[in-house]
């Protein structure tokens, strides 16, 4: 008798438990059959890959189980990417999945999904209701079988993902560049080389430097987050020892991407939305759009839409989280997306998310200028914050109460996400959101200079921790 509970591993955008205890083939095949019938992707293609992880590959081949059971037709697309993921949705029109569990650690894999057209699912668009379907058929112990069954194929995608890239950012041209890329160990060590090196298309102006190009879903060498700042140390030492002019690392499964200056220095993820939000909005004039319109999230430094309004562009708010931003994206017509978790959403990749691609556009930026990459950041990054800092408390609506009552009247109070005080008169705004998963409250904060910023932090956590 089945005793997984399928709330444990279905989350809000996506499926992610522990291997062998709250994901299993089992749990996969179910899942793949709710997943058909839900979608109603009965004779129609599903994509199908997975990252390096170890259990991928028999997760891909029960996933195929289940859904040729209810008559969908399987590709496998073999090892993937995330955004590889997106670009065959896109491309092929179809719904698909990968199985990764991004940056989480080696005995965790998971699902991620989407519509045909790179749509994304989530708990609110059909995610819960393929997790209901799926914990049925795991408690009746069996799939029902459907009158014609799907079938199997095989498909590479690497290439034509490579091709499309190029097609969309020409660094052909660009001054020779020295990148140092750090893939974690992740699915950045089969992109890079296909993407920015010479394993499939022509070589660019560009000497990449691999750190743990090897593909091992153990990460022997560091967690695959470069969220963490513990996990760029290695990048940020090669970068200075190897006289490099940038540095890229990529999480797990490669659909985020953060970048280290020539000094080994991070560029805030803010400053990387600017940098790519300017070269968007610019070619979409070009192209005769009157006012491009870029997304970002509540918690991305008030330079972006500074500098969108700036431009002629308008910059549209929107909440954290990915499935927000991309509805956001499709609604507004948005051409470009940020967030300050160094995801990058692009109308030219079906609205979905690509650290590649905004990589692409940050060598263009500085293959394209004289200046270096810490000169370069420094003009897009104009304010200061302390970057998300996390504080662990039982009763977080009384914590943002102290806060709100301490401040009063100087500032303005938004809702949107958690609470965000922009201070009325002094230039700086902090916002509290809390977890849905753990016991923090995390702050996010920016300020236009550092004693602001370092007298604003200690004042907030005081009142939050007290």
């Amino acid at each position: 008798m089945n005793t997984i509970d399928l709330t444990a591993s279905f989350k809000a955008y996506d499926v992610r438990g522990i291997v062998g205890e709250t994901i299993t083939e089992d749990t996969v095949r179910a899942t793949a059959a709710a997943f058909v019938d839900v979608l109603e992707l009965a004779g129609q293609n599903i994509l199908v890959g997975s990252d390096m992880r170890p259990s991928g590959s028999d997760f891909v081949n029960a996933f195929a189980e289940g859904a040729t059971a209810r008559g969908a037709n399987i590709i496998k697309i073999g090892l993937i990417s995330t955004d590889e993921l997106y670009f065959a949705c896109g491309v092929e029109n179809a719904a698909g999945v990968t199985f990764t569990a991004s940056h989480n650690p080696a005995e965790y894999n998971g699902m991620k999904m989407a519509k045909a057209g790179a749509v994304p699912i989530s708990s609110e668009t059909g995610l819960f209701d393929v997790r209901d379907l799926a914990q049925q058929y795991l408690n009746a112990g069996e799939i029902p079988q459907s009158e014609t069954q799907g079938t199997v194929s095989e498909k590479d995608i690497l290439k034509d993902y490579a091709e499309y890239l190029r097609n969309l950012v020409d660094l052909s041209n660009i001054r020779p560049l020295k990148v140092v890329v750090d893939a974690g160990n992740g699915m950045g060590g089969m992109t890079t080389p296909a993407v920015l090196g010479d394993s499939i298309l022509p070589g660019l102006p560009l000497d990449i430097v691999p750190l743990y190009f090897e593909l091992d879903g153990s990460f022997p060498n560091h967690p695959a987050n470069p969220l963490e700042p513990a996990n760029l140390v290695d990048l940020q030492k090669a970068v200075v020892e190897h006289g490099a002019d940038i540095g890229l690392a990529f999480d797990g499964d490669a659909d985020r991407c953060f970048v280290i200056d020539e000094k080994g220095q991070p560029v805030s993820p803010s400053a990387i939305t600017a940098i790519v939000a300017e070269r968007e909005i610019k070619r979409a004039q070009s192209e005769g759009e009157a006012e491009p319109v870029i997304i970002y999230n509540l918690i991305t430094s008030k330079a972006v839409p500074e500098l969108v309004e700036k431009l002629g562009g308008r910059s549209v708010k929107t909440r954290v989280g990915h499935s927000f931003i991309k509805a956001v994206m499709a609604s507004e017509g948005g051409i470009f997306g940020g967030e300050h978790s160094a995801h990058y959403y692009f109308k030219d990749f079906f609205n979905a998310d690509t650290g590649m691609l905004a990589a692409m556009h940050v060598l263009a930026v500085l293959g394209n200028s004289e200046k270096q990459l810490s000169e370069i950041g420094a003009e897009y990054q104009p304010y200061f914050s302390p970057g998300e800092i996390n504080s662990e408390v039982e009763d977080k609506d009384a914590a943002i109460a102290r806060v709100r009552e301490a401040l009063g009247d100087s500032v303005e109070v938004s809702e949107m996400d958690g609470t965000t005080f922009e201070h009325k008169t002094e230039g700086w705004w902090v916002n509290l959101r809390p977890s849905n998963t753990e016991p923090f409250l995390r702050m996010n904060l920016e300020a236009p200079d550092q004693a602001a910023m370092e007298r604003v932090r200690d004042e907030i956590l005081a009142l939050v921790r007290a």
